[in-house]
């Protein structure tokens, strides 16, 4: 009897072995393998670690690259730099509105802009590297912002008549404590520059970056803010169709240009192994044998273990101007990452996707590069900032400029 049971039990783990080894097999059919259409170049992975900068990081790596587009020279510009004064000049808009508007982590990329124009910018050696002033090796903002909000809240809450300007001296002093206090002067490559200086020498014209959004609550060939909490400065965005919107980004791309995109990445098709598709959830959960209240019950996690182990496979859904309206409408499509458009690839099946540059170091199966769908990013993209003479010429007339 010991011998028929153990007889068995090992025909029960080789008949598992087996299940394993085919469902291994199905995956790694329907991995993608990419054919690269076109890639811009681009300067190297950044980390933004324990932080809430992926706009600040996306953003000087969309400009990095479009200097380099435009005087075939490298530079990693500083994001310490940045941050210091967008916080400070977003605390005092804060403070102006008594504290009825939202003081955070997060930002767009007219901060960066705004910033570049109206301070300038300094190379990363020219500040301490990040985390190094608080003993850790990369930026952490927990404790940093477990000082800063309760700050800014005391400040925009007080019940005094009139404030003083110590408060912006306290509060330049723990941006400084934390990201380093911003240079006046610095030299680089042998040469003394002031971050004005520096910015003037990197070869692009800063008034030749506008932004790009897509929705029907304003008119099509207008501008407008887009309604977010992290649209704090209230930049205007041109407003465009769906459709156009895409042709703008590959006409980009096609061009040489590449794209700081700013969107939703909370959802089940964005995967932490550097994909990302506009899942069609129906179809999906009854590809795996199970209806929708199932589907429905599955942790994010074992969603996404599914989505990949259908890989190109993936049933997407089709994007539509009024889907795209609705889900801004209900809080489905949020602002809560920045990312670097710089190409275009297919999979085996021949399915375009665009190469994404990320600010979460060499992670994923691509070493930190995410290939995003067409149409996830269609469905998906809050707004984006671009370089004016990358959109096609016939928008560029539409909208006037």
């Amino acid at each position: 009897m010991k011998k028929i049971f153990t007889i068995a039990l090992m025909a029960m783990i080789a008949l598992s072995a087996s299940a394993a080894k085919k469902k291994d097999a199905a995956k790694d059919a329907n991995k993608p393998v990419f054919t690269i259409i076109k890639e811009n170049p681009i300067t190297t992975i950044k980390d933004q670690n324990r932080s809430g900068t992926c706009w600040d990081y996306s953003t000087l790596s969309f400009f990095e690259a479009e200097i380099l587009k435009a005087t075939g020279k490298k530079y990693t510009l500083c994001e310490a730099f940045v941050a210091n004064k967008t916080y400070m000049e977003r605390a005092i808009q804060v403070v102006r509105y008594h504290g009825d508007c939202q003081f955070a982590q997060g930002g767009s990329a007219e901060d960066v802009l705004s910033t570049l124009k109206n301070h300038g910018i300094c190379p990363i050696d020219a500040m301490p590297f990040p985390g190094s002033l608080y003993g850790d090796s990369l930026n952490n903002f927990n404790e940093f912002f477990g000082v800063l909000e309760p700050y800014v809240a005391a400040i925009a809450k007080s019940d005094s008549k009139k404030l003083s300007n110590a408060w912006k001296t306290g509060m330049q002093g723990i941006l400084d404590a934390y990201l380093g206090k911003c240079p006046e002067k610095f030299t680089y490559e042998g040469k003394e520059y002031t971050p004005k200086s520096f910015m003037a020498s990197l070869g692009i014209n800063l008034d030749d970056y506008v932004s790009i959004t897509s929705y029907t609550h304003h008119p099509f060939y207008t501008a407008f803010a887009v309604e977010v909490q992290d649209n704090w400065r209230f930049p205007l965005s041109y407003n465009v169709p769906m459709d156009e919107m895409m042709q703008i980004i590959d006409n980009a791309i096609d061009n040489g240009y590449t794209v700081a995109w700013g969107g939703d990445v909370s959802e089940d098709g964005f995967t932490r192994n550097g994909l990302a598709y506009a899942v069609d959830n129906k179809k999906a959960q009854s590809l795996q044998g199970s209806d929708m209240a199932k589907w429905l019950k599955m942790t994010a996690a074992k969603k996404r273990d599914i989505i990949d182990s259908l890989g190109v496979t993936v049933p997407e859904i089709v994007p539509t101007q009024e889907m795209r309206q609705e889900r801004f409408d209900n809080w489905e499509l949020t602002d809560d990452h920045g990312m670097h458009i710089f190409g275009v690839a297919k999979d085996q099946n021949g399915k375009e996707y665009y190469m994404v540059q990320n600010s979460w170091g060499k992670t994923g199966e691509y070493k930190g590069i995410w290939y995003m769908t067409k149409a996830f990013i269609a469905a998906n993209t809050m707004d984006f900032l671009i370089n004016k003479n990358a959109i096609p010429a016939e928008i560029r007339k539409k909208l006037g400029i």
